[in-house]
């Protein structure tokens, strides 16, 4: 039987890491251990989450490791040191700000283990509101959707779940918050021994990785049947346009921009394929035309974000070298995962 490692990465999550965690312990699916990584956090998150520990009627059988960091070392760093520590054939990547329904595991990794050719794997993620402690019915993501233009969303994010289709497909990624990893595809993608991109810091990783995977011949599938909610702290909100995603950067910080800036373009160096580039050219230049008029007009002060990306550029080629001495397919396969619309 196939057994999976839950790694939850925890930053100032007071607010909602007891019920993360109780939804890991109460899945259905037994051969589990779990993994948390505690980035410095200020706040009494983690009192909360080991009295929580305490409270649980957890099997013998598992086990909880906890690991505390002296400092904020960041998304990708902190999944990295979850990933070591893992025993499990599966990796499983949790926000604590999302709930797993029972059989959320189960329901996956019974698909995992009938199709070996698929290295990572989500579920349906609805909407929680965690001050009404509400499970909403709108879906937050069913995995990624990429533009031709390299713009990438949460497909359906914001569209009313109408519980439609039952099947597995096929996605160009998985979102960051309750993804499931096949170790052995984990194993296969790291570069210089990082499984997620230490440069990226925080945000874009899930898509880096997803890209990667997808180069080096890895599958990735969406699983309707599996369910889970999770506390958007952005908001759940629609970003099929170039207006909405004008309209909503209102809900993002300083700080998730700089980054969301540089993590695209740097992702971009190390997973472009020349010819899929050319091809796609015209949409990719206009895009990046009407970002920096944006800068220019409205947010000026991520005219720092441009010179990181600058400085970081080096180091991204360098593991692109990398990647594409070990790509799997050809450009046809991945412009099939570049949409117009």
């Amino acid at each position: 039987m196939a057994s999976i490692s839950i790694i939850i990465i925890n930053y100032n999550g007071a607010a909602y890491i007891e019920k993360c965690l109780s939804s890991a312990l109460k899945n259905s699916f037994e051969k589990k251990d779990i993994i948390v990584i505690d980035n410095a956090s200020s706040d009494d998150s983690v009192k909360k989450m080991k009295d929580a520990m305490g409270r649980e009627n957890f099997s013998q059988k598992n086990k909880i490791i906890v690991k505390e960091n002296s400092e904020n070392f960041g998304y990708s760093k902190a999944a990295n040191q979850g990933i070591r520590l893992a025993k499990g054939d599966y990796i499983m990547i949790l926000n604590p700000d999302a709930l797993l329904e029972k059989d959320y595991i189960q329901t996956i990794l019974d698909y995992a283990e009938k199709n070996k050719i698929y290295g990572a794997f989500t579920g349906k993620l609805l909407k929680y509101d965690i001050k009404t402690d509400t499970k909403i019915p709108i879906i937050d993501s069913t995995g990624l959707y990429c533009f031709r233009n390299r713009r990438i969303i949460d497909r359906e994010q914001g569209l009313q779940d109408k519980n439609e289709g039952t099947m597995a497909e096929d996605i160009f990624g998985v979102s960051g918050a309750c993804p499931i990893y096949r170790k052995k595809a984990l194993e296969d993608v790291k570069i210089n021994g990082e499984y997620f991109d230490e440069d990226f810091f925080m945000y874009k990783e899930d898509i880096d990785i997803s890209w990667r995977m997808r180069l080096l011949g890895w599958n990735i599938a969406y699983i309707p049947k599996a369910v889970a909610y999770h506390a958007r702290g952005t908001g759940v909100l629609k970003r099929f346009t170039h207006f909405e995603v004008a309209k909503n950067r209102i809900h993002l910080s300083r700080f998730q921009k700089s980054l969301a800036y540089r993590n695209q373009r740097l992702m971009q160096i190390k997973n472009e394929l020349a010819s899929n580039f050319l091809h796609d050219f015209p949409h990719i230049l206009w895009k990046e035309i009407l970002i920096m008029g944006y800068i220019l007009l409205r947010e000026p002060y991520l005219l720092i974000s441009i010179f990181q990306f600058m400085k970081m550029a080096p180091s991204a080629w360098k593991k692109r070298k990398m990647i594409m001495a070990r790509k799997k397919v050809s450009a046809g396969d991945m412009q099939k995962w570049f949409h117009k619309f």
